[in-house]
């Protein structure tokens, strides 16, 4: 880890912001490409290596022209991301993600963009504004209080598979490794990261960690071993927790029940705060394009029946990331995008120190729809700071532009 990523992971706010108001006279940014774009950044609050303003300067560094913040079930890192955008003078924008329940829905049965559960389905809040972020943070509360019960019972059944020294306490081992105490989330990568550092520090890295991991009958790929005997990496208990997540979750995974959001309240709050509620769109799994995807079905059998329900539940965007699937997959999404005038919202979700922030697919000239789009969503949480009526989907607004796209290009031309 650089220096500076350093400085900028401090744990207290105030040290981090300080510290990039010093970078940023001495360091040297590259030119921002305009084609590069990120509206999915994980940061601290929900699981990330990077605080929201480190996330803010790794995007500037890469050389994004925006970036966008979305941490699960939690706001609580969003003003501290405008805050660095504006010392850096990059554009951003604010959201969240949250598993919400379709239970009441025609897919209650059906397994939609969540591979570890049928009828819940990950939605973003897109275009969130900064004077509803209390607003939001009333109506996340308690629902990551309900998740850290689950959390805590997930630890209890990882407890019973353990040797007495690789014991995990909740309190003394997950909770320091999050944002908890300032609004964060605790997710299953939380869970997993306290046990990558049990494992490292009772045993120790390289050999130890490899051993310790077959005997609990985990195969490593080539991959897996390469990274695990680079005992210096500096983010060595990520790449352990990766091969965690996909071997000891689904032991001890407890479905999503109290903690989650229906979808009308979901709705029903994104017109509270004049954001943008999202579907995002996984698509069926077969040879991972991505390579972090086991092969499994998701919405691509019923895409017209969700895409005919989005409509009937007033659910005008979705979000896609371009990187993930087939030309395919997404030839056909944008076809019904666009056949039901759906704004399109895109991001490539970033949560591990081995991930670049740009999104490569951007340079293909077919998704400069997106970059389009996120100038709007850019413009739009500016209106709704000065006139919550003047949002995207505002009345006014949808009356005088009904097409998409045309108001994306009026969104566009408020900005640029």
């Amino acid at each position: 880890m650089s220096e500076s990523l350093k400085l900028l992971n401090q744990s207290l706010k105030e040290n981090r912001i300080s510290a990039l108001k010093e970078i940023v006279k001495s360091e040297k940014f590259p030119e921002r490409e305009p084609r590069y774009i990120n509206n999915h950044i994980h940061t601290t609050f929900s699981f990330s290596p990077y605080s929201p303003t480190a996330a803010v300067y790794s995007a500037a560094k890469a050389g994004l022209c925006t970036a966008g913040i979305i941490d699960h079930d939690s706001i609580a890192g969003a003003a501290e991301f405008l805050e660095a955008g504006k010392i850096i003078d990059l554009p951003v924008t604010c959201g969240f993600e949250l598993r919400v329940s379709w239970k009441d829905s025609p897919f209650a049965n059906q397994r939609l963009n969540n591979p570890d559960q049928d009828g819940v389905a990950y939605m973003t809040m897109q275009g969130v504004a900064a004077k509803f972020f209390p607003e939001v943070e009333e109506f996340l509360k308690p629902l990551r209080e309900k998740r850290n019960q689950r959390n805590r019972q997930m630890i209890t059944d990882l407890n019973t598979r353990l040797s007495e020294e690789m014991q995990i306490d909740f309190d003394q081992d997950v909770i320091p490794l999050s944002e908890h105490e300032n609004g964060g989330s605790i997710t299953e990568r939380h869970l997993m990261f306290a046990f990558a550092k049990k494992i490292t520090d009772k045993l120790g890295k390289g050999e130890p960690t490899i051993k310790f991991l077959r005997d609990q009958n985990i195969e490593l790929s080539e991959k897996n071993l390469q990274m695990l005997q680079d005992t210096e990496y500096p983010f060595y208990e990520y790449d352990v927790l990766g091969i965690l997540k996909s071997s000891f979750v689904p032991q001890i995974f407890i479905p999503a029940d109290e903690e989650l959001c229906t979808l009308d309240e979901f709705i029903e709050l994104g017109k509270k705060i004049s954001a943008i509620p999202c579907y995002a769109y996984l698509g069926d799994v077969t040879d991972s394009v991505t390579g972090d995807k086991a092969a499994q079905k998701f919405e691509d059998d019923f895409l017209d029946e969700l895409f005919e329900y989005l409509d009937q539940k007033d659910i005008n965007a979705v979000t896609y990331m371009p990187a993930r699937n087939t030309k395919e997959q997404l030839d056909r999404f944008k076809k019904l995008c666009d056949q039901h005038n759906k704004f399109q919202i895109s991001g490539e979700d970033i949560n591990s120190p081995r991930q670049d922030f740009i999104c490569y697919a951007m340079e293909n000239p077919e998704f400069a729809n997106l970059i389009d789009s996120t100038w709007a969503l850019i413009a739009h949480e500016k209106e709704v700071s000065k006139d919550s009526e003047k949002g995207f989907f505002g009345p006014e607004i949808v009356n005088n532009y009904p097409n998409v796209k045309d108001r994306i290009d009026y969104f566009k031309s408020l900005i640029k």
